[in-house]
């Protein structure tokens, strides 16, 4: 055999060896998908309360939609528009956790709810929020709506 034969013979088995790695590598179980979208949230979440809106925007997809009262605010710009003034005082005027996270078995949507508290830590309402996985391990938040709770 030539040195050109075996050189193109040992070429193609490393590309079709790369395409072996890349097809077993490791796919996220369930449980993974939702602790990523639990520190997602937690890490949106974050964001009010260190006051840092141009991180929150960062969690926003380009195509969300959120429902402030009857209104709903249609794409990033909206939404981060209506968003900006609670971010204006020092003090955050509400925080969020998530207290249930679910992701569909394709992986692609999840769903996280959760109470929202005021700035004296009174139960005020709850969110529930839809998270589409725009790439591995990066989740935007792309429907958002908080219902007041009943005291």
């Amino acid at each position: 055999m030539n040195v050109a034969k075996l050189s193109m013979g040992l070429f193609i088995l490393s590309l079709l060896s790369g395409c072996m790695t890349a097809q077993t590598a490791h796919l996220p179980t369930n449980a993974e998908l939702q602790q990523q979208v639990i520190n997602t949230e937690l890490g949106f979440a974050k964001t009010m309360v260190n006051r840092d809106f141009k991180g929150f925007a960062t969690f926003v997809s380009e195509e969300a939609v959120f429902f402030a009262g009857d209104k709903q605010l249609h794409g990033k710009q909206e939404v981060l528009e209506w968003w900006k003034d609670f971010f204006n005082k020092p003090e955050a005027p509400f925080s969020w956790e998530p207290k249930t996270v679910e992701v569909l078995t394709s992986g692609n949507l999840a769903l996280s709810t959760g109470p929202v508290h005021n700035l004296e830590g009174k139960l005020i309402g709850e969110f529930t929020s839809i998270w589409r996985q725009e790439s591995p391990g990066t989740w935007r938040i792309i429907f958002d709506k908080g219902n007041q709770v009943c005291n």
